[in-house]
């Protein structure tokens, strides 16, 4: 069983920059895909970005490349989110996940959820 905690989110003006942390425990942190996901008032919940095992590899939704950045640190068992340029609509709830699964599209292949935290990118 895996734990995720999410930390770092907060009230921000457009154009600034927030990073997320999620620490992970009770499990072998570099056996998993790490995601982050988000779910914004009245939206199903989307995959921002995840990361492979090592780090070596990662994806970006369409919404956020360019702007965001993900990271690993298997010897702390954390994944980061590093969002920069942050606009109105990244406003959401923000959620670590744990995913046992290769190439991880889709919420269905995680397996383990933080609580989530909240992002809030003022006009």
């Amino acid at each position: 069983q895996v734990q995720l905690v999410e930390s770092g989110g907060g009230l921000v003006q457009a154009g600034g920059s927030l990073r997320l942390s999620c620490a992970a425990s009770g499990g072998t942190f570099s056996g998993y895909f790490m995601g982050w996901f988000r779910q914004a008032p009245g939206k199903e919940r989307e995959l921002v970005a995840y990361i492979s095992r090592s780090g070596s590899g990662s994806y970006y939704a369409a919404p956020v490349a360019g702007r965001f950045t993900i990271s690993r640190d298997n010897a702390k068992n954390t994944v980061d989110l590093q969002m920069n340029s942050l606009k109105p609509e990244d406003t959401a709830v923000y959620y670590c996940a744990a995913s046992i699964a290769t190439i991880p599209l889709h919420e269905r292949l995680y397996n383990y959820w933080g609580q989530g935290t909240q992002v809030t990118v003022s006009s």
